[in-house]
């Protein structure tokens, strides 16, 4: 509760964390939702904003209100096998390369590279096409997992080099302290700020991603996302037939997302950096 209320001190962060906090509830509200998201047809098509449809409903006879609550939880579903499974892809093999180093170091760093070098917008095209009859959400955000990683490694590969070479390890090592409890107890304090921050930008970019593929019709368009909101609005040609709120009611959800994403990223990561901790300290 401490590092709660510490956080909060931040306008960013608290501002990121009532964003988010009211886009789960808003997820939440799925549960309860009155209508399957697979069907269409269910209300009537094209209905402006009113006091029975908050957010109107689109050309595919769904409730624009109603529908959106799924978009958000898939999305954010995604973002979050994305970020979480790349996190413990980046951390494993950023550590393991920076302080075994020698042919360990060569052969994941050369993994790595090649992820960096790639185009990698294409080589995801090409996999969700490959994989588009069986894509699903889980599917996408492994998808996006094994592909956001790389440079996240290097990060902490460099940083656990550094660490390496400082006193408090020659002395650990000297003392018989075993690899794992080394870096577990005297590394992973140093590399949290740089993981929980690289957690929550991954998440953001695993969001734009989702929204990209399911644009190029490269997502299965029955799963209702951010994503798919857009695509039928666009294939409907919603803007020219001025239906607003079909169009603004994803944009706005993950302009929102983004904005309260990358705050919370900054706060999180000066909040968990000592040297910034600091200087807050000092400018207060």
């Amino acid at each position: 509760m401490k590092l709660l209320r510490d956080l909060l001190r931040d306008y960013r962060f608290a501002l990121g964390f009532v964003i988010v906090l009211l886009m789960l509830i808003y997820a939440g509200l799925s549960l309860i939702s009155p209508y399957d998201p697979t069907l269409w047809g269910e209300v009537p098509r094209d209905m402006r904003p009113s006091a029975e449809y908050w957010l109107g409903t689109d050309s595919n006879g769904q409730d624009i209100f109603w529908i959106a609550t799924f978009a958000v939880r898939n999305s954010l579903t995604i973002a979050l096998i994305a970020g979480i499974v790349s996190r413990i892809i980046a951390v494993t093999v950023g550590m393991v390369s920076g302080y075994l180093g020698g042919s360990a170091d060569r052969v994941l760093m050369f993994i790595s590279d090649g992820l960096l070098v790639i185009p990698l917008f294409l080589m995801i095209i090409m996999f969700a096409m490959l994989i588009r009859d069986s894509m699903n959400v889980t599917s996408l955000g492994l998808l996006l997992a094994g592909f956001g990683w790389a440079w996240d490694a290097r990060l902490i590969r460099s940083q656990i080099l550094s660490l390496r070479e400082r006193d408090f390890t020659k002395t650990a090592v000297l003392s018989g302290v075993g690899t794992v409890q080394l870096v577990f107890n005297e590394y992973m304090p140093y590399s949290t700020p740089l993981i929980f921050s690289t957690l929550i930008n991954n998440m953001a970019w695993a969001i734009g991603l989702e929204i990209t593929l399911a644009i190029l019709g490269l997502l299965d368009l029955a799963i209702p996302t951010l994503g798919t909101m857009l695509y039928w609005a666009i294939n409907y040609q919603a803007v020219l037939l001025g239906r607003w709120w079909w169009v603004l009611t994803p944009i706005v959800l993950a302009v929102l997302l983004f904005v309260a994403l990358y705050w919370l990223s900054v706060s999180i990561s000066e909040y968990l950096d000592p040297r910034k901790r600091i200087q807050r300290v000092g400018a207060r």
